[in-house]
């Protein structure tokens, strides 16, 4: 597997999984608090899909900058950049939505936390799953670029 199709996988199981986090969230929310809670957990599954692809998205622009070296610069400076935007962006919607009347606040924040850790769960497992390797080494017995396929 290499980088993109890492991602790809990583942004298609959050969405699967944010998806059901906002289902359920919308059912509680609106038994708990009818329709300011359901509006409150489709926010909040939205706001957390945000924040969820907005990960993937950075390391794909940031391979593009530094043309496929994650050493380079160029890869850093889109990551954390996007790593500050995300966080000026929580500040400012934690402000905004602190205001909101038509949804329910609390409903609000726990699917926006459970988006988020149902995203990162996801990201963890799709990169352990993902059989990256660590080095490029030809071990011995292997057939490397330099040797004779017989």
């Amino acid at each position: 597997m290499n980088v993109s199709q890492i991602v790809r996988k990583a942004l298609f199981w959050g969405a699967v999984w944010t998806t059901l986090v906002g289902v359920v969230a919308s059912v509680i929310g609106a038994l708990v608090a009818d329709l300011d809670g359901m509006l409150g957990a489709a926010l909040g599954t939205g706001i957390g899909f945000a924040f969820l692809a907005l990960t993937p998205i950075s390391i794909v622009l940031g391979l593009k900058v530094g043309k496929g070296n994650v050493l380079d610069p160029g890869f850093f400076a889109v990551v954390l950049g996007m790593w500050l935007g995300k966080f000026v962006l929580f500040i400012a919607l934690i402000f905004w939505l602190g205001d909101l009347t038509w949804a329910h606040r609390e409903t609000l924040f726990l699917t926006i936390v459970a988006s988020l850790i149902a995203g990162l769960t996801t990201d963890v497992v799709v990169m352990l799953r993902s059989r990256m390797p660590y080095v490029d080494v030809t071990l011995p017995g292997d057939k490397g670029p330099d040797q004779p396929t017989a």
